[in-house]
This record gives C-alpha cells, sequence and structure tokens, in this order.
C-alpha cells in the first residue's frame, strides 16, 4: 500500500561536475541498504557505458530507498543529477520532482560556476536547500575557506553547513537526518483524482515506453485506465512499481511517492515529458500540473548516415533517444554533399557529442557529422523576422536588412591571478566586460557578454588552459543582437559543398576562409586531377588553394607475397571509403566536414 505521506522525503543531489554527486549516492545506498553490498560498484547509478567511461553523470537516475531514524520508518526517493552546464535541463525537471535539494560543494575546490547556476534553480523551483561540504577529508580540503565562499556567493549561513565525505561515509548518517529535519514532507490527498507528472521516460523493446512519474494526488495501480492528458490518449496499467535502485513491482503508488508506469504503450509520440496522467473519466476534474519549459537549442549540425540505406533507422533511434532527452531536436534534412539525413539541435557541444556517441552504440550506425554552428535571426527588407539555423537557409544577401547572432552571459569562476589573461581572450572574441565579483582574495567570477558563436567551439579548452585547469564557466543566453555577419561559401572543385559552409563576421571571414582552406588542403586526399578548393563571400571568391594531382602508381609497391596481403589491404581502403561522400568527382572524407572545429582556425584567422 502507499507510504504514509508525512514520511516520505523526495530530493536531489545537485553541484558542479566532479563534485562527488554520484559517490555520495553510493554511500546513501549502502547506510540505508537499498544495495546489498556483493552488488555494490562505484557510481552504481551511473549505469550508461558513456557515464563510467567519461566519469561524468548524463541522466538522472531515482532511487527509492526505506530507512529508519530514531525508530521511525521513512522513504527517501533520491534523485541523481548532471553537472554539466549542457544537462541543466535534466536537473530542472528531477527539481520539479523534490522537494529538497543537497547543494554540494567540493571542499578542495570550492564553488564553481555550475554550483551557482544549479542553486539559483532550486531557489526558483521553491525547494528547501541543504548546504553540504563534500570531500573534507581530503588533505589539500580547505573548508572553512570555502564555506566563506559559499557564503559570499549564495548567502548560505555557515552553520548550516554539514561536513561530510562521500568516499569513506563520513557524516553521511547526519546527513540523512537532516534531510528528515530539513526537507518538507510532499504534499497531496489520496482521496482526490490521480494527479501524477511525467518527469522522465526509456524506451523499452519489450515492454514499450517505461514512465518515470511523481504521483501529486491520488493513488495510481495496477488495472488503472488511465489518460495522458497532453496528447489525450488512452492506456491501462500493466504494472506500477519503485526504483530499488533496479525497477520493483508493487501494489501502488500513492501521493508524493516516485516510480515508474508500465501501460503497454508502443507508439513513442504518445508520451510527452511534463505532461500530466489521470484516470479515464477525471479529465474534467484535474487540472494538468505546471509542465517544463522547453529548452532552446543553441548549437545545430547535420547527423547522416554513412549507408543511404540506414536512414530510415537513423529516424527510428532519433525517436527512442528523444523520449528518454527531450532537450535535443531533429528535422529531416538534405545535402547536396551527404544525402538524406537530419539537422539536430543541442544545448552545447557536450550534449551533441553525447547524442552521436549513444546512437552510435545504442544503434549501431555510422554517422556523419557536419561541424556545428548556432542559430541566427534575420530581418528581412520587408521586416520579416524569421530564424536560421544552418548556413544554407540564409535567404539572399541584398533581400537582408539585419543579421543578428546569439549572445551569451558568460560566468566564469577563475583564479584572481588569471583576470588579465580571460580578459584578454574575451576581448579577441568580441567579448563586452559585465562585472568582477571576488569570492574571496584568491577567487573571482568575471562576466562577459560574449557572441554563443565564440563560446561553443573551444571557448572552454581555452579557459582551462589560460587559468591551468582552475577556471570553471557557465551561461545564461541573453537574445539576438546585430552583428556585421556574413556566409563564407566553400567550394570544392568548383561546385559549393553546403556542409562546410559557415556564418563568420566579416572582419575575420577572409583569413578564417584561408586558415579552413589550408586544413581541407591537408584532409581532402589528392586525386588523379587537380582539385581546387575556394571561399567565396555572395559571387566574390576571397581565397582559393590547390590540391595537386597525384603523379604516380601509388599501388605499384604492392607486388608478390601471399594474396592476403593485397586483401588485407583493401579491405582497409573500403573501410576508409565507406565512411567517404562524393561531391562531384572529389571523394571528401568525414574528418573534413568537422574541419570548421579545428581551434587553430580561430587563431590563425
Amino acid at each position: 500500500m502507499p507510504f504514509e505521506l508525512s514520511r516520505i522525503r523526495n530530493f536531489c543531489i545537485i553541484a558542479h561536475i566532479d563534485h562527488g554527486k554520484s559517490t555520495l549516492a553510493d554511500r546513501i545506498l549502502e547506510i540505508t541498504g537499498a544495495v546489498e553490498m556483493r552488488e555494490m560498484r562505484d557510481q552504481l547509478l551511473d549505469a550508461m557505458d558513456l557515464e563510467r567511461e567519461r566519469g561524468i553523470t548524463i541522466k538522472a537516475k531515482s532511487v527509492s530507498m526505506d530507512y529508519r531514524i530514531a525508530g521511525q520508518p521513512y522513504r527517501l526517493n533520491l534523485i541523481d543529477t548532471p553537472g554539466h552546464v549542457d544537462f541543466a535541463y535534466e536537473v530542472s525537471r528531477s527539481l520539479a520532482a523534490c522537494e529538497g535539494a543537497l547543494l554540494l560543494v567540493d571542499a578542495a575546490q570550492g564553488v564553481e560556476a555550475q554550483t551557482v547556476a544549479n542553486a539559483f534553480l532550486a531557489i526558483e523551483a521553491g525547494l528547501e536547500i541543504i548546504p553540504v561540504l563534500n570531500k573534507v577529508d581530503l588533505g589539500n580540503a580547505r573548508p572553512d575557506e570555502v564555506i566563506q565562499e559559499m557564503h559570499a556567493s549564495l548567502g548560505i549561513d555557515p552553520d548550516h553547513v554539514l561536513r561530510v565525505s562521500g568516499k569513506s561515509g563520513l557524516g553521511v548518517p547526519e546527513l540523512l537526518q537532516a534531510v528528515v529535519e530539513r526537507v518538507p514532507p510532499p504534499e497531496g490527498d489520496a482521496a482526490r483524482p490521480l494527479q501524477a507528472l511525467i518527469f522522465d521516460s526509456v524506451f523499452n523493446d519489450y515492454r514499450g515506453v517505461v514512465v518515470h512519474v511523481r504521483v501529486r494526488n491520488g493513488t495510481l495501480k495496477k488495472g488503472d485506465r488511465i489518460v495522458m492528458m497532453g496528447e489525450r490518449t488512452q492506456h491501462q496499467v500493466d504494472e506500477v512499481g519503485r526504483f530499488l535502485p533496479e525497477m520493483e513491482a508493487c501494489d501502488a503508488l500513492g501521493p508524493g511517492e516516485v516510480g515508474y508506469v508500465i501501460a503497454n504503450i508502443k507508439s513513442i509520440r504518445d508520451v510527452t515529458i511534463g505532461d500530466t496522467i489521470t484516470q479515464l473519466g477525471s479529465e474534467d476534474q484535474v487540472a494538468s500540473l505546471p509542465g517544463y519549459r522547453q529548452p532552446k537549442p543553441m548549437v545545430f549540425c547535420g547527423l547522416y548516415p554513412s549507408q543511404n540505406s540506414d536512414y530510415e533507422a537513423l529516424r527510428q533511434a532519433l525517436d527512442k533517444l528523444r523520449l528518454n532527452d527531450s532537450s535535443f531536436t531533429f528535422v529531416p534534412d538534405t545535402s547536396d554533399a551527404l544525402g538524406f539525413g537530419f539537422r539536430c539541435g543541442f544545448l552545447g557541444l557536450l550534449h551533441m557529442e553525447i547524442v552521436k556517441q549513444r546512437l552510435e552504440r545504442e544503434s549501431g550506425l555510422a554517422l556523419i557529422q557536419t561541424a556545428p554552428n548556432v542559430s541566427h535571426e534575420v530581418l528581412t527588407a520587408d521586416r520579416v523576422l524569421t530564424v536560421v539555423e544552418s548556413p544554407g537557409d540564409l535567404p539572399d544577401p541584398s533581400t537582408i536588412e539585419e543579421l543578428r547572432e546569439p549572445i551569451v552571459r558568460v560566468s566564469m569562476v577563475i583564479p584572481a591571478e588569471n583576470i588579465g589573461a580571460l580578459m584578454k581572450i574575451c576581448t579577441e572574441r568580441r567579448g563586452r566586460f559585465v562585472k568582477t565579483e571576488y569570492l574571496s582574495t584568491t577567487r573571482v567570477i568575471l562576466a562577459y557578454d560574449l557572441p554563443l558563436s565564440e563560446v561553443i567551439f573551444d571557448f572552454y579548452d581555452k579557459l582551462k588552459s589560460a587559468t591551468r585547469g582552475y577556471g570553471t564557466m557557465d551561461y545564461e543566453v541573453q537574445g539576438y543582437f546585430p552583428a556585421e555577419l556574413v556566409r563564407l561559401r566553400i567550394l570544392v572543385g568548383g561546385g559549393e559543398v553546403d556542409a562546410l559552409s559557415a556564418i563568420v563576421h566579416r572582419d575575420q571571414a577572409e583569413s578564417f576562409g584561408r586558415a579552413l582552406l589550408r586544413k581541407l588542403r591537408k584532409e581532402i586526399p589528392r586525386h588523379l586531377f587537380e582539385v581546387s578548393l575556394q571561399a567565396a563571400i555572395g559571387g566574390k571568391i576571397i581565397a582559393r588553394e590547390s590540391i595537386a594531382p597525384l603523379r604516380k602508381n601509388v599501388t605499384s609497391k604492392c607486388y608478390g607475397g601471399d594474396i592476403t596481403r593485397k586483401r588485407k589491404l583493401l579491405e582497409k581502403q573500403k573501410e576508409g571509403k565507406r565512411r567517404m561522400k562524393l561531391v562531384g568527382q572529389v571523394e571528401i572524407p568525414e574528418k573534413a566536414f568537422l574541419a570548421v572545429l579545428d581551434s587553430s582556425l580561430k587563431e590563425e584567422a
């Protein structure tokens, strides 16, 4: 039966990346007995191979634990969240399912950019925040100084900060007691009609869509006829259960509880993240719960299958992945160079990289990715404002009244000694100074308004280099602002390659075009004929390079020997050619389409 409402606590862990969220979650699972010691492993909730390889959390994970404090049973529902700025949407969805949040700060690294951003997300959501200082047992920990940083940046009372070690378990029992004492129990009424929020979902090949829900009112049990209020689709519940941390069926989910629902939902489009579930016949009595503000993708790229026959398989893979990660978008697209594929929008470069790797691993597809770009606003001469997501979609230059680019406010937490180096980098990238705020005598928050196109490629790498790894950043979109932008066209062998086009600032167009052509000259293999490479703005050629033709038989050295030697060479050649596409008569390898990403191009420009 559903658990007593006053003894339920729903909370999540929020922090900057690598501050120990998953390790602390491991200790909580151990102490509460949710997982037997023989089944325990590091980062237990990070089940995805990519998460374990990279050491980061990509997907929020929920787990229910039964724990006794002072002889009283409590049900603790924990959600472990990602820390990287690109996965902030996962954090916002987790916050909507909780009443409290553990704000975790590394005792050695101190307050970071995403620490501040996540704290403000929790405050906006109206959650009770419990400040926690992690890794206090490290030799280089500076707990008193970091607590003062938390007070200076977030106004946190130093006396309320809990000191723990996720590695050794020090202070974790006291942390659980604080969760029970400080986090308010959820509100709800079992007698009212069912009202449950969908905060996540995943597709199972055998059972259909598994919906993750947080019940607000009423009771959800097996056999119920339910309605998705947004889509108005009806389903019969086959199973309800909780995450312990593996899925385990139970009799019912009551108010305040977090769990899953399986209702034989075969169509992926029947489930929308943020939708409300109610019982059939109660649609008119129940109001839809506040959903989520859909994130706005800011980085776009094309994804194309290496084999044109895999187009439909790629569409199905994108559909399944979008059910699990609704923060990216995709629409069908065609390219003269790459054939049929999809134009995809992401929250950032890491998000884009993770989605591509998940598609290739989970679906076994070989994909070609074009260089990423940002969206722009175009004001035409007849005063019509449109959003353009690809350089190829820009209208004729003669009809453009104004071209606007997205500007983001970048907040960097850096050592005070590196202010000069960071200001120089920001100024070179057309940045505008906003403010400087000292957290302590040695650490400072530096804020700049920068074009998003200057941030997405290698700005984070430059930040890390300039601060010797101690700097962190977070950014927030400010809007679209006018700039002197032009579309840089790239022609290979006289034919335009739309996938290599870019929108750049007019002052940088010529130098960037020359640097890009030099890079392409190295990446595109030599042919039996001369290949011309040209960069153009409109009809004007502003840069040119040539690839000299081959002048000898390159296979002449493959003589004699066993036939398997030649077969091995041919198989290697065939694998390489499989990832190439033909533009006219010129073979362009996949890495040439990513040449625009090379950070050295901007330095040369």
